[in-house]
């Protein structure tokens, strides 16, 4: 019998004795263990192959947990915990001595989200706690947007997968770092930098490039979300070029287009990307993974719009890829 369930008070019990569970959240889904016990989040790092420096993401219930993980805490982030909580946002901020080095990989920093998805905010209230939760799969690799995708990365290895559905953004959240005089956009998710901007009045620093030696948060590897079938972006007209070639070569193409007139391409499988940049979000892992596994010897994949609202997609794609096409 699959681990697949809604049993909340299985989970509830499987947390509390130091065991892992697969969680929904809006963004993608997390791999869960109770954040106070380095026991228990050692295990997180164990079952997903993930390298011990790498901070966790603690996810809460509420702002009414801030002060059971952060001191110091700013203005901004009270500020942005009213207007984006529970949603798809990390605050980035000095933890309390108590916080283990488990979660925040030996910082003095600590990540603190409340996840907006009904199931795991249940769960996060009977908890009391906090749940150290990234996502839920083997490090590097696409994440997760269905329970199904949480079992085909562990299998029978994993507990419990609580089943939330597929996820309705289907991106990571945004990270805010709070630490220094200015806010830092560190990574780009499910919240727009412009929604945080109106709320701050301030406009966010954004490195395309932040330096991780300083300051290591969750998904800023050169390399990670990525398939395990080599997947190349570029404009269509390189990508259908390369195709033919392919094709011509004896390998197994799929494209994946967001070009509305696009019929076929000779020697490839095509697949048409939505092209509200909210909606691909929500679809892009999951038809990365729909088409990874063996089926094709290469993706190939347009490179989305270069615009604002695009700026997690492309995040993502960017770190997702194995090559790019001119």
């Amino acid at each position: 019998m699959r681990p697949i369930s809604t049993d909340l008070d299985q989970a509830l019990a499987l947390l509390q004795a130091g065991e892992l569970v697969g969680i929904p959240t809006e963004t993608v889904y997390g791999l869960a263990a109770d954040a106070s016990r380095p026991d228990a989040v050692a295990k997180i790092f164990a079952m997903k192959g993930r390298p011990a420096d790498h901070p966790v993401i603690v996810h809460i219930a509420g702002r009414q947990q801030l002060d059971d993980w952060a001191q110091d805490i700013p203005d901004a982030a009270w500020k942005l915990a009213d207007a984006f909580w529970p949603g798809s946002l990390t605050l980035i901020l000095r933890r309390k001595p108590h916080v283990p080095d488990a979660v925040t990989g030996g910082q003095d920093t600590v990540g603190l989200r409340a996840p907006a998805h009904p199931l795991t905010h249940a769960l996060l209230e009977r908890f009391g706690g906090g749940l150290a939760a990234p996502s839920a799969n083997q490090f590097g690799h696409v994440s997760p947007t269905t329970a199904e995708h949480v079992y085909t990365e562990f299998g029978d290895a994993l507990g419990l997968i609580l089943d939330g559905g597929p996820c309705t953004v289907g991106v990571e959240s945004t990270i805010v770092g709070l630490t220094d005089a200015q806010p830092t956009l560190l990574r780009p998710g499910g919240i727009p930098a412009e929604a945080i901007e109106a709320v701050l009045g301030v406009k966010l620093i954004h490195h395309e490039k932040p330096t991780t030696a300083k300051l290591r948060v969750s998904g800023l590897l050169d390399s990670h979300y990525a398939p395990r079938t080599p997947l190349l972006v570029g404009p269509l007209a390189a990508l259908e070029a390369e195709a033919y070639q392919r094709f011509e070569a004896g390998q197994r193409v799929a494209l994946l287009h967001h070009s509305q007139m696009l019929q076929a391409v000779c020697g490839a499988e095509c697949h048409a990307m939505p092209l509200n940049a909210e909606a691909y979000a929500r679809a892009l892992y999951a038809t990365l993974r729909e088409h990874d596994g063996g089926r094709f010897d290469v993706l190939l994949l347009e490179q989305p719009p270069q615009t604002a609202a695009w700026l997690a997609v492309n995040d993502r794609v960017k770190r997702a890829a194995s090559g790019w096409l001119a």
